[in-house]
Order: C-alpha cells, then sequence, then structure tokens
C-alpha cells in the first residue's frame, strides 16, 4: 500500500499498511519545531506530564537498546529532544510500593509495606493528612488529574457499612457501589480521577472508577474463553466484569479520558497550569494490545503491546502540540518497575528481545534487571535535547523536583527519600541534584543500597523472584562468595553483578551497611533538613 502522509494542527500522521492491519504512527512534530501562539510565557508555572508505564523494561525502548526488536519512534523522539537517563531506578521492584513512593517522595519500607494490592485490597496507603504529589502542586494552584492504574489501596464498603477485607472474587461480590471510595485519588490531592483500583487487566476487579465511584458495576464473572490465547495472555486473574469493560481496549480508554481533559483544560482554564499523572495498563500481563494494534509488529503480541504505549505517548505529545502547551510542559515518561519474568523469557526466546537488556535480572529481583528503567523528560528551551545524563536517579525524586519547578517550598516531615532533580535538568554541573546515595527494596522488602560505583544488598540471593524454580533456573549465576551474608558489586566494572566482591572489600561493606542503616534508622534520606544543617 502506498504511504499517504497526512497533516493537520502542526502534526503529521503515517498512514502505513502493516501484515494488512492499518496503524497510525504519530510523528511528532515539537514545540522547539513549531512554537504555537497560544504556549504560556516562559516564566509560567510549567505544565507537567507524568506518563507511568507498566512493567517497560529498560531494554524495551529503543533509544536504551539498540537490538530491540520492537520500534519505539515516539520514545525514540522524546528522548532526542529532551534528557534520557541511563541510571534511573524505580523505588521498589514490584508496583504497589514503586506507586506509593512516586506519589509521597518516601519509601514504602518505612510504613512498612510488602507485596502488592488485589481486587478490594486496602485502605490506601497514603494518609489522609499526608501531603502527596498531586497535593504539592494543587496547593501552588495546579489543577490536577490522573487517569489510569492507581494500585495504591482503596477502602470498598459492603452494604452494612463495613469497609471489606476479604480478598478475590467473594470480596468484590461484596462491594456496595452506592457507596463512596473514601481514599481514592480525588481524596489524595487529584482533582479528577478515572481509572481502576488495581491491575487493569489482571485484578478481581474489572470496572472503571469515576471520581471516587464505579458508575457501571460488575455484573458477571469474567469469560477467559473469549480473550486472546498466546503465551503473553496470562495472568489476568478470575474476576468480575463491567459490561462496559473490554480488557483489550483499556489503554485507548485510557488515552481518551486523558485527552478530555487536556481539551476541557485548554478551553476552560488556558491560564493555570496542570499535573496530569497518565498511568498506563501497557505493557502489564497480559499482554492484550488494542485490535489496531494486533499483528502489527514482528514481536509478537508483546511486541504490539509495546508498539500500543509508543502510539499512546505520541498521541499524547500531539494533544500538548495542539494544543498549544508543549512549550510550557514538562513531559516524564518512566516505568514502575522492571519487565515481567515470563514475558522476558518468552521474548528471548521466541524473538530475540530482552527487556531487561543488558541487567541481570527481573521484575521483582534486587539486581538492576527489577528497578532500572527508563527515564526521558523532555522541557523545550530548558533541559538540552538529545542530552544524556548517567547520574543515579529514583522516582521518588519526581516530587522534590516538581517542587522546584512550581516554585514550593518541601516541608521537612514529607517527601523523606526525594532530592531535586532540576539543576540535573537544567544541565547545571556544580554537584546540585546529585544523590548522595540511593535506596533499592523488593516484594519481600530486602533492602539495598547503591553509592557511586558501588551497590550493597543486604541480603542473600535475588530478593524476589525464586531461581530454584525450573523457568529460571537457566538464568541463575554462581555464587562466587556462598558464605557471604549480603552482596557487593562494583556496578562500573561489573555491570552484570556476576562478582560479589563482599569479602574483597569490607571496608565498603561496612561503610554501606552502616549507612543504610542510619538510613533507615533516621527515617529518610533527604539531607537538607534542619538536624543536618550546619
Amino acid at each position: 500500500m502506498q504511504k499517504l502522509f497526512l497533516t493537520f494542527h502542526n502534526c503529521a500522521v503515517r498512514l502505513a499498511c502493516i501484515t494488512g492491519v492499518l496503524v497510525l504512527t504519530p510523528i511528532i512534530t515539537t514545540a522547539a519545531d513549531s512554537p504555537s501562539p497560544r504556549s504560556k510565557p516562559q516564566d509560567a508555572k510549567p505544565n507537567i506530564l507524568f506518563i507511568l508505564a507498566d512493567d517497560l523494561g529498560y531494554g524495551d525502548v529503543g533509544c536504551y537498546n539498540a537490538e530491540s526488536k520492537v520500534a519505539t519512534p515516539n520514545l525514540d523522539r522524546l528522548a532526542s529532544k529532551g534528557m534520557r537517563f541511563t541510571d534511573a531506578h524505580a523505588p521498589s521492584t514490584v508496583c504497589t510500593p514503586s506507586r506509593y513512593s512516586l506519589l509521597t517522595g518516601r519509601m514504602a519500607f518505612r510504613i512498612p509495606y510488602r507485596g502488592v494490592f488485589e481486587g478490594v485490597g486496602g485502605p490506601c496507603l497514603i494518609k489522609e493528612d499526608q501531603l502527596t504529589l498531586p497535593q504539592l502542586l494543587r496547593n501552588q494552584g495546579y489543577a490536577t488529574a490522573m487517569t489510569g492504574k492507581w494500585h495504591v489501596g482503596l477502602s470498598f464498603f459492603d452494604k452494612a457499612g463495613h469497609r471489606i477485607t476479604e480478598g478475590g472474587v467473594a470480596g468484590v461480590k461484596l462491594i456496595d457501589y452506592t457507596r463512596a471510595i473514601p481514599d481514592a485519588p480525588i481524596h489524595r490531592g487529584f482533582d479528577q480521577f478515572y481509572g481502576t483500583a488495581c491491575c487493569p487487566a489482571t485484578d478481581h476487579l474489572y470496572a472503571f472508577i469515576n471520581g471516587d465511584r464505579i458508575p457501571v458495576p460488575p455484573t458477571r464473572m469474567l469469560d477467559k474463553s473469549k480473550l486472546p490465547k498466546h503465551p503473553y495472555a496470562f495472568d489476568n486473574r478470575a474476576g468480575m466484569i463491567a459490561p462496559d469493560y473490554n480488557l483489550e481496549e483499556l489503554d485507548m480508554v485510557f488515552l481518551k479520558k486523558s485527552r478530555e481533559f487536556l481539551e476541557q483544560h485548554a478551553k476552560s482554564h488556558p491560564e493555570k497550569p496542570f499535573f496530569l499523572l497518565h498511568s498506563m495498563d501497557a505493557v502489564h500481563l497480559p499482554s492484550f494490545a488494542a485490535k489496531q494494534f494486533q499483528g502489527t509488529t514482528k514481536a509478537g503480541p508483546h511486541g504490539d503491546f509495546i508498539h500500543e504505549l509508543d502510539y499512546i505517548v505520541g498521541e499524547m505529545m500531539k494533544s500538548i502540540e495542539r494544543l498549544g502547551m508543549a512549550n510550557n510542559t514538562v513531559v516524564m515518561v518512566s516505568s514502575d518497575n522492571g519487565p515481567e519474568v515470563e514475558t522476558v523469557i518468552h521474548m528471548r526466546a521466541d524473538y530475540g528481545h530482552d527487556g531487561a537488556r543488558p541487567w541481570r535480572g527481573f521484575k521483582r529481583d534486587q539486581w538492576e534487571g527489577g528497578h532500572r528503567v527508563p527515564f526521558i523528560v523532555r522541557w523545550p528551551g530548558k533541559v538540552a535535547a538529545g542530552s544524556t545524563n548517567d547520574q543515579t536517579v529514583c522516582l521518588t525524586d519526581v516530587m522534590a523536583t516538581c517542587a522546584a519547578l512550581s516554585g514550593a517550598v518541601l516541608p521537612d516531615n514529607v517527601a523523606e527519600d526525594s532530592i531535586d532533580l532540576s539543576p540535573l535538568l537544567l544541565g547545571k554541573t556544580d554537584g546540585a541534584g546529585t544523590r548522595p546515595y540511593t535506596l533499592h527494596q523488593t516484594i519481600s522488602l530486602a533492602l539495598a543500597i547503591r553509592k557511586g560505583p558501588w551497590k550493597y544488598l543486604d541480603h542473600t540471593g535475588s530478593g524476589g523472584n525464586n531461581y530454584n524454580d525450573a523457568d529460571l533456573k537457566p538464568f541463575a549465576l554462581p555464587d562466587t562468595a556462598p558464605d557471604a551474608p549480603g552482596q557487593l558489586y562494583n556496578l562500573e566494572t561489573d555491570p552484570g553483578e556476576k562478582m560479589n566482591l563482599y569479602f574483597k572489600h569490607p571496608e565498603i561493606v561496612k561503610e554501606l551497611k552502616t549507612l543504610l542503616d542510619q538510613t533507615k534508622a533516621s527515617g529518610r534520606s533527604r539531607l537538607n533538613y534542619p538536624s543536618n544543617k550546619q
């Protein structure tokens, strides 16, 4: 089929025929390329758009992995127009604690909380009086909205008004849908929310939440016989599903809702800055790409899902361009943890694609593959186009960074593990924005600490996955210090974490173990608070 190029609203869209399926792949025209007359003055508080992928690995994105078998032109384009962080980390190796930490700037082991929520799991991990990232920005005059996966816990009630504590399908069947959810995102700093309680295509409650209500309740059990059948189609649990809930179109619904927020904001409050958290289903298993993306890559169903994620990033960029918002919008894209075990194993075997490349480990593991993630930031005229930053950063840092961008001053008793990265974004080289050290945690609350090239794991093994399982045994590496109670790696000389130097550098083990214990005891790793001031 001959390629057609259509131009509208300063954007180009390529219409191509790929394996007989029509696919719209946006070619993003940036604000730097085509300034909009409706853009805000450069000294105005910037809009902030954070796109959070689910289980997107470091090696899933083309600009991070030259050997990727899935094209990601929109993410690559975003990186070419902004800053690509090569040493960025999710706060945890699984979703619930990572999302808590993104929203609060605080590591979740401090609560403490281990594991992830399912079904009607709750209550919300964020306390009512705890300052959140959206509330911080709302206090600065921002309109705040969230679309997609919440997964930080919610309270549901039965007809007697009791909070439901029973798990699984049984708990979902007890929900009284006439009752509001008192700890929904709109009660934790967001003006608007449209999304799901937990993993959108995985969990026991398959229904959309609008604000603090479920307007269309589930009416029947999920019929899996009508879902796609392929090696990436598992991990959707038995559950109750609403009539308007299509597991293959979830991210397209979220895209529509985020666009509606942007459109309405531009129409009603063009003078007001906004914060939008677009929290995707992609690319969490099951890999159910929308119909228009199925069969569009040569990397199977999960490749198609990555393609859909990339398309949505492009569509979001097109929206802010068309609405004249791009010049003064900070766009951040990242993931809540590393890629899923089964996804990586199958993709390696079936398509030669490695979502964890070049790191050891997977989602749940303390090794780099479990928490090192893509992190791309674009801000025209502020963040240097095509720049790369190799400083160690963490998604807990988003809160302090947004505080600085919005002119807010963080109170000393919040965002305890958040460092302001704005000096790095603005290209300053005086050491500001540099983390003295970084904390890591796993699903089991196993802890690690990173300082410079040194990484100390305060435990044996992965801290997450069991490498005695048949599927993981082929990926187990020899233990070079089997008697050591912990692990020490030099990521500069050993990025694959193959050589445990615990006994070879006891002085570094002692330093990092002491620093980790002090950080746990103090309740914080953010240093700019009164007790540390001279």
